[in-house]
This record gives structure tokens, sequence and C-alpha cells, in this order.
């Protein structure tokens, strides 16, 4: 095998076993840091031995076996361990020759969990979550995590090294929370798998409008995690949701890289398959019983839009309809914006414009572009084109987007008189 394939099917095979192999590590040696650095020494053992022999047969246990021997070696090169340090080497001495048809061993899946858990700990701040859960999860490099973030590598670097400092220190357990404490910290891990998902659908800064790998990382972990936990209704909205909100991404983005807007979307475009698992997520978070959560609502909403053939067909009083909901639900003045786009487009222009007027003043949209956006489109429809052209040039300027500054910038100049 030559180099150049072999590394290529190397890195494939770390993107998928990555985040078992890391899950399983912290479970014996009760660090993720140290998990991770076993996992990696593993990896480089494999860059280095599988272009000569070939991948194995079932490279997830390979792997693992490899860092479990390197973890034997650690443990007995520190002159300082403690008891319990020499106790973890004994059960890795004793477990060294793995099955290496079993793969990784039972309780896989659980200590996949756990890490999920672990990385979108509350204890650390949204950043730290986002890059740490990237790396381990999405096993992603830090290079990787900066470039699709737009900073610096050196900043991605520190979160995650500062990341396993504080859960290290403040001793954050390996398990998966109790009932009791699952809801909130659920939701922690939802919030940080549709940060990623967002930030690929519609990027916040540079020159693209879509980042598809991003929406895909977030699928990859909704996906997993809606197989760990597949009685939880939210996370079948969040998997819904996002299933949805890519089925678009192909139409989203014009033949230049220019942003298309949902309702000139070419809808032939559209990935039916994620669609129809779309769709299908949603009926099993319904099917769970009790009311629909924020998610679950916001893919009802995409769902109204999947299943529109044409822009005229779509169900604008409906999605107002949930919007209400939503906002009953989790309030927020983004929310009450969105709300304000269903409403003109199921009532007119002017019952929209009355919402978003009302937004003017609150904090959390002083510098939010889409806020001057929707009002210029709005007062757009209403021929109030002079007032549009000032909200077109304010949208401009609040956003770091490129594509997105080029389109507002456009939309000003298409009121000109």
């Amino acid at each position: 095998m030559s180099t150049g394939p072999a590394h290529a099917a190397i890195q494939a095979v770390w993107r998928i076993e990555s985040p078992r192999l890391i899950a399983g590590l912290t479970r014996l040696v009760r660090d993720v840091g140290v998990a991770e650095d076993l996992a990696q020494d593993a990896l480089v053992a494999a860059l280095e031995q599988w272009p000569e022999s070939g991948v194995p047969d079932n490279p997830g246990a390979w792997l693992m076996a490899t860092a479990k021997h390197r973890g034997i070696d650690l443990l007995r090169r520190n002159a300082r361990l403690e008891r319990k340090q020499a106790e973890l080497a004994r059960e890795l001495q004793e477990s060294e020759e793995p099955d290496l048809d079993a793969g990784l061993g039972e309780g896989v899946e659980d200590d996949l969990l756990r890490l999920v858990f672990m990385t979108c700990h509350p204890v650390l701040s949204r950043e730290a979550r986002v890059a740490l859960t990237l790396r381990l999860l999405g096993g992603l490099t830090t290079s990787e995590i900066a470039r699709a973030f737009l900073v610096p590598e050196a900043t991605i670097a520190q979160r995650i090294v500062r990341a396993k400092r504080t859960l290290s220190e403040t001793h954050v357990p390996f398990e998966a929370p109790t009932p009791h404490e699952r809801g909130a910290r659920l939701e922690s891990v939802l919030e940080v798998v549709y940060l990623v998902f967002n930030e690929g659908y519609s990027a916040t800064a540079g020159d693209h409008w879509v980042r598809p790998s991003l929406c895909q990382e977030a699928l990859r972990l909704g996906r997993i995690l809606a197989e760990l936990v597949p009685g939880e209704p939210e996370v079948q909205g969040l998997v819904s949701l996002m299933e949805l909100q890519a089925s678009r991404l192909r139409a989203r983005v014009g033949a230049a890289g220019a942003p298309v807007l949902l309702l000139d979307q070419d809808r032939a475009r559209w990935d039916h398959v994620l669609i129809a698992r779309g769709l299908a997520a949603l009926e099993r978070a319904r099917a769970l019983g009790g009311p629909l959560g924020p998610y679950a609502l916001q893919a009802a909403i995409a769902a109204c839009h999947a299943r529109a053939r044409t822009a005229e067909e779509t169900d604008w009083v409906r999605i107002a309809a949930l919007y209400d909901a939503l906002g009953q639900v989790a309030p927020s003045p983004v929310v009450e914006l969105n709300r304000a786009v269903a409403v003109s487009m199921a009532f007119g222009p002017a019952a929209g414009l009355e919402i978003v007027d009302a937004l003017a003043g609150a904090p959390a949209l002083a510098n939010y572009h889409l806020l001057p956006s929707v009002r210029g489109e709005l007062l757009a429809r209403l021929g109030r084109d002079a007032e549009a052209r000032v909200e077109f040039e304010r949208a401009a300027s609040l956003t770091r987007n490129e594509r997105e500054r080029a389109l507002l910038l456009a939309r000003r100049e298409s009121r000109a008189r």
C-alpha cells in the first residue's frame, strides 16, 4: 500500500474511531487529557506502520490495543504514581490482549455517552465546549477547528488545553448524569451541537456563506446522540431540524458562491433523502409524547418549508403559529424577529413591521445585522425605499460575512430611485 492511500485511509478511520477510542481510554485512565494523548500516540503508530503493513481488518481494535500498551508504559515510567494508578496499570495489563474481533469491547456506547456529557459539561465556557467536542468527538485537528471558526490556531489550542485542565481540576466524573441532572446537561450538549451546525449553515464571518463540513460534523454528532439516547424527544427534534436545514445546503449558494435566500432557491436542488430523514425524526419526537420542545418546534417550522413544492405553497399561517408556540417555550428577541417575518408573509408586511419596530430597543439585537435586514425587506415591500436603503446599509455594516455584506449592499442598490 502506498503512503498516500494509507494516510487517507488512516484519516478516515481516525474520524470514525477516535471518539470511541478516547471514550474507552477515558474510562480506563480517568483523565480525558491523558486519554487523548494515548489515542494520539496510537494514531502516530498507525501512521508509521500501516503504510507498510496495510490497514488491519479491525482498525479500531488495533488502535485501542496500541493505546492501552502505551498507557501501561506511561504508568510504569511514572515513579510518583499513587496506589490507584498502580491498580489501573494492573487492570490494563490484564486486558492488554483484547479480542480483535470484539472491537473496543462492551460498554463502548456507554463510554461514548459519558464522553459527550463530559465535553459539553456546563463548567466549561461555550467556546471551550465547542472546541473540545469537535476535537474529541468530531476528530477534527486544532487547525481544522481554527479554520472553521476563523480564529488563530493558538486560540483554539489554548481553549482545548484549558478545557481539559478545567475538567481535571474540577473533578468532573466520567459518567452519564443521573436522571435528575440529565435535563440541564442534555441542554448543554444540544446547544453545542446546534452551535456547530449553525456556524456551518450560516457562517458568521469570512468569505463563505456556508461551511458544509461543519454541518456534516454536527449532523454526525446529532445522529450518534440520537442512537445513544433514543427516548429524548429534543434529541430527535434537533436531528430533525439539522437534517431538514441541511437538505437546502446545495441550493443556498449560487454558481459564483453568492447567497441564495430561501424563497429564491431552486427546490429541485434540495436533498430529498435528508428531507425524508428529517421528517421521520420529527415523527419520532412527536411519538415520544408531550409538548414539542424548542428544537422540535423549529423542526416543525422547517418541515413546513420542506413540504412546500414551491415558495408560494408555503403555509405561512402555520409557521407563524409555530413561532408563537416557540416564543412561549423559548422566548427570545431572535425568535420574535423570526415570527415577524412569518407574520409578514401570512398577514402582510405592515403586521410584520409592527413587531420588528417593537424590537428596536432590545439590547440583544443592538448589533444584530438581521434586525435592520428584516426591517429593510419589510420597508421595501411597503414601497418605503429610502428608509429601506438606510436599513440595508446598516445591516451591511454589522455583518462580518463578506458574502452576506455583498448581498445586503445589492439589496440597498436595488431600492435606488
